[in-house]
């Protein structure tokens, strides 16, 4: 299933101004236009945010616009140098996922399927690149549905967001129907005989409306609602290894598929070689008869130029291609590369030297079948306490030089909020001699304690005066725990339980 992200700049022209050359128009909060020749008329190509607020729109007369707005900067367009930089955004956006289209003049078509799950998902997707755009001072509306059609509407005159799979005509049947594309005539037209809305023109009859209004508006529709295709001219990066295999018949059988990844993969190699190269993310585009692209993305944990290890990440994804009607062309690109020296693999086996596991292999199988935000590994951080004292890494990443204290026993298992429990000692300062935990009581044979760990007093005041005491316990039942109690026994402190296990 396709999913797309339509990503709107509405204030592309003047946004690109202020980043390209901003000691030539206004800051921030001043209204700013863009202008170019209508004819005998000066009017608005493209207006920023506070133009928007201030009622103007583009396509407005310049004159009128200026006597509306006193303080309106007014500065050339340049189309040209709009459609360039949409399209250096469109390379950009190649690092989310492998298809994007120019959906010109101000907005760009990700398709997404088959790639957000190297980013977290769709929801941490969309976070990620609307927090870029906004750090870059680009304004942006963002809408993810299932088609192009249906993306670009919610974006442009819905509320954006994510829409989940399969909602597609809930969402659009509250909007007007000049989110189908259509033309302003045909939207007067529909308007005149009371069809204001995509609802609307759902619920007619299809065959009075074809007849009176032509194929065009029942087309946009089917398309928005994924009933036709709607096929896209996706970008290219340039200058990237690459392999690609067309089909003088078109395929679609697993077998078949899985035969082509392994010959592209093959083919893809040598020039990764060549450039001293190791492949970090491919791109694995399907172009079926009837034109629609399809692509799967896999990523690597460090670079790597096994051709067979590489074709096993792809097969992992090929159910997810859907072939239609058969796939007549596919394109393998290495979009992400690293330097990747050649390395001697052999010793071991003459024994010149101890064998040298190499994880990243196997690294890429489980992320692979269980996903990137389930493989990981624990690095130490310079913490005292327990639950800080630990961070998720990347499974090859790099130590950073902190290590954990040797002499502080942790448990096996830390949880990952402490759960209250029921506790009594005889004296202050000793361990407990049982506890109450998810309403079964421990009677405590031996323990180990206190050790008392102070908060961190410089992250927050009110960290000051709170300590911990700590206790290794073992029951009569040989299970051991680690408990602790949130302040002294004379100040009414409360006992929680944080581990279970032994170190």
């Amino acid at each position: 299933m396709r999913r797309v992200v339509s990503l709107c700049l509405p204030s592309w022209p003047t946004d690109r101004l202020r980043r390209s050359a901003p000691s030539a128009v206004p800051p921030f909060g001043e209204p700013l236009a863009t202008v170019r020749q209508d004819g005998p008329r000066r009017v608005l190509a493209g207006i920023d945010a506070a133009a928007r607020r201030a009622g103007l729109r583009p396509g407005m007369a310049a004159a009128q616009a200026m006597a509306m707005v006193p303080g309106l900067h007014l500065v050339p367009a340049e189309p040209d140098a709009d459609a360039a930089a949409l399209a250096r955004l469109g390379l950009w956006c190649l690092r989310y996922a492998p298809l994007v289209a120019l959906d010109s003049p101000d907005g760009l078509l990700i398709d997404i399927a088959g790639a957000a799950h190297l980013m977290g998902g769709e929801v941490a997707l969309i976070a990620d690149l609307f927090a870029r755009l906004e750090r870059t001072g680009l304004s942006a509306r963002i809408a993810l549905a299932d088609t192009p059609g249906g993306a670009w509407a919610l974006a442009r005159f819905g509320p954006g967001g994510i829409v989940p799979p399969g909602g597609l005509a809930t969402a659009l049947a509250p909007l007007p129907v000049a989110a189908l594309r259509l033309s302003p005539e045909i939207v007067a037209a529909l308007r005149e005989v009371g069809i204001e809305r995509v609802g609307g023109l759902m619920s007619a009859p299809r065959a009075p409306l074809r007849r009176r209004f032509g194929p065009e508006p029942l087309l946009r529709l089917d398309r928005a609602l994924g009933a036709e295709p709607e096929p896209l001219a996706f970008l290219t990066a340039p200058d990237v290894p690459q392999a690609a295999a067309r089909f003088a018949e078109p395929i679609g059988s697993p077998e078949v598929l899985k035969n082509v990844v392994a010959d592209l993969c093959a083919r893809l190699v040598p020039d990764l070689e060549r450039a001293g190269l190791g492949a970090r993310r491919l791109d694995l585009v399907f172009r079926r008869v009837d034109r629609l692209d399809q692509a799967i993305r896999v990523g690597t944990a460090r670079g790597s130029r096994d051709a067979a290890h590489l074709a096993r990440l792809l097969t992992e994804r090929l159910p997810r291609i859907d072939p239609g009607f058969g796939i007549e062309e596919m394109t393998l690109t290495a979009s992400r590369t690293e330097p990747l020296a050649e390395r001697q693999l052999s010793g071991a086996v003459l024994g010149q030297g101890p064998a040298i596991a190499d994880l990243a292999a196997l690294i890429d199988t489980l992320r692979m079948r269980l996903g990137p935000e389930r493989v990981y590994r624990l690095a130490p951080v310079e913490s005292d306490l327990p639950e800080c004292a630990v961070r998720r890494v990347a499974p090859l990443s790099a130590p950073s030089g902190a290590l954990w204290p040797a002499d502080l026993p942790r448990p096996a298992r830390l949880l990952d909020a402490p759960e209250p429990v029921t506790a009594m000692a005889e004296i202050p300062d000793a361990p407990p001699l049982f506890f109450v935990w998810r309403g079964a009581r421990h009677r405590i044979a031996r323990a180990d304690g206190p050790e008392r760990i102070l908060s961190e007093w410089w992250v927050a005041d009110d960290e000051a005066d709170r300590v911990r005491d700590y206790y290794r316990v073992e029951t009569e039942g040989g299970e051991r725990f680690w408990l602790f109690r949130d302040g002294p026994m004379e100040a009414e402190g409360r006992w929680w339980l944080h581990g279970l296990g032994e170190a």
